[in-house]
């Protein structure tokens, strides 16, 4: 069902913290802090907050202490992965582990694939679903312009790959222009010549719900600064038996069984997944900040869709209207997408206006390649870019109408009029000269 909302306004969604913030312009005024870069880190939820703040006098050591203060966030911890299990309906028999980011959760199931595993993905996906797969065992195979050819040259791959253990690595939504990828039907061809399946749900899972099971995929990976927990921690949801498998991904307490001593060499005995793989002291705040996210967004869907849905369209009717500026796309214009636009403006450097725009109108972009060069490259090369960049905006939770047009319009007005004041390069980027803006308080 579809919220009936009137043009111009979206649904009450949970509110995130900074949503008031006031930041000074290089001019002397103070505004409102647009933020539009939600796509790297997004702001904390209120409710991430307050639930952090009630765990924080309760917190103490994880699983190993007897004092009823660590019986409590042993439970905290443990009751996470429910809620992580919830948030992408995984199996009660699949594995839940708490990494750092998704970038580490990655990493993990890269060391944890069987030797000779043969692992196919597409050259467009992130840095961090892209560096870990290297090797003579590892595809990348360009990306097609279309979605359905992206599977069509999938299943010729599968099919000329070596017989053995394969992987499929995918993303669920480009964190350049936001588009769907489509994770079920590429699923569907991996199961069809017996490979597993990675989903990167990174991008997708502040803005769509994942369904593991619908979308049959073997692990899904996600980040908690991604979904408004931005306190360091990320999970790998999937099937157990690769990870029981492999030595553990980082060696310490919490990951052993037993340790015994054997003269010239040490004898291990490694814990069971997922313990194995969570070795150190185990951030139990950031894990249930992670918790606590899922919760609360896994029970506002339906108002967070709309409410990125109208901000979506009208960003990008506002920007249709910036002379120069050509949008990016995988797949074309009218792919389904999540709240990421990527753009450039024809004759003016990305890395340029994304200084003025944060210092003359208070808005916040992420200019550069967003760590995902292949594509960019690729991608500005077809829109006739001579430079390595663009800009990118990116919406989310704490996101409005008013930030959206702001937008709009200082664009306009920079590529009509230029800047109101003089920039200059600092190792690499720009910015104002003679930047006297105040620092908040704890930095001063």
């Amino acid at each position: 069902m579809t919220i009936a909302i009137p043009r111009g306004t979206t649904p009450a969604v949970p509110g995130v913290v900074g949503a008031s913030l006031r930041v000074p312009l290089v001019t002397g005024e103070r505004v409102e802090y647009a933020n539009l870069d939600h796509a790297a880190s997004a702001p904390c939820l209120e409710q991430v907050r307050d639930a952090v703040d009630e765990l924080l006098p309760w917190y103490a050591s994880v699983h190993r202490g007897a004092g009823f203060a660590s019986q409590v966030s042993t439970r905290v911890y443990e009751q996470a992965r429910d809620s992580v299990r919830r948030f992408v309906n995984a199996r009660a028999n699949e594995a839940v582990v708490f990494t750092r980011n998704t970038t580490d959760a990655l990493n993990l199931l890269a060391r944890s694939v069987p030797r000779h595993t043969a692992v196919l993905l597409f050259d467009a996906e992130h840095h961090a679903a892209l560096l870990p797969w290297r090797g003579p065992n590892v595809r990348r195979i360009p990306t097609p312009s279309t979605a359905a050819a992206a599977v069509a040259v999938l299943d010729r791959e599968l099919a000329a790959s070596p017989v053995g253990p394969r992987l499929v690595v995918v993303t669920g939504a480009s964190n350049v222009t936001g588009e769907l990828w489509p994770v079920a039907e590429l699923a569907q061809v991996a199961r069809r010549h017996g490979a597993r399946i990675a989903l990167d749900a990174a991008q997708l899972a502040p803005h769509r719900p994942v369904d593991v099971r619908a979308v049959d995929v073997d692990y899904a990976v996600f980040s908690g600064h991604k979904i408004y927990a931005p306190f360091g921690a990320g999970v790998l949801v999937g099937r157990s038996d690769w990870l029981q498998a492999a030595e553990p991904y980082l060696v310490g307490g919490g990951a052993t069984k037993k340790v015994s001593d054997h003269g010239d060499r040490l004898g291990v005995a490694w814990s069971a997944v997922p313990e194995r793989h969570e070795a150190g002291s185990p951030n139990v705040v950031g894990v249930h900040a992670l918790a606590v996210a899922c919760d609360v967004l896994g029970r506002h869907w339906e108002q967070t869709a709309e409410h990125e849905r109208v901000l979506l369209e009208r960003l990008r009717e506002g920007l249709a209207t910036i002379p120069g500026l050509r949008e990016l796309s995988l797949f074309g214009a009218d792919h389904e997408r999540v709240g990421v636009v990527s753009f450039t403006v024809g004759g003016h450097d990305a890395g340029y206006l994304a200084a003025a725009l944060s210092a003359e109108y208070g808005i916040g972009v992420r200019d550069g390649a967003f760590c995902a060069h292949i594509a960019v490259t690729r991608l500005l090369g077809e829109v006739g870019a001579h430079e390595e960049r663009a800009l990118r905006a990116s919406l989310g939770l704490g996101s409005t109408v008013d930030h959206v047009d702001r937008l709009v319009a200082a664009l306009r007005t920079l590529v009509s009029e230029g800047p109101k004041w003089s920039y200059v390069q600092q190792d690499g980027r720009w910015v104002p000269e003679n930047d006297e803006r105040p620092l908040p308080p704890f930095l001063s």
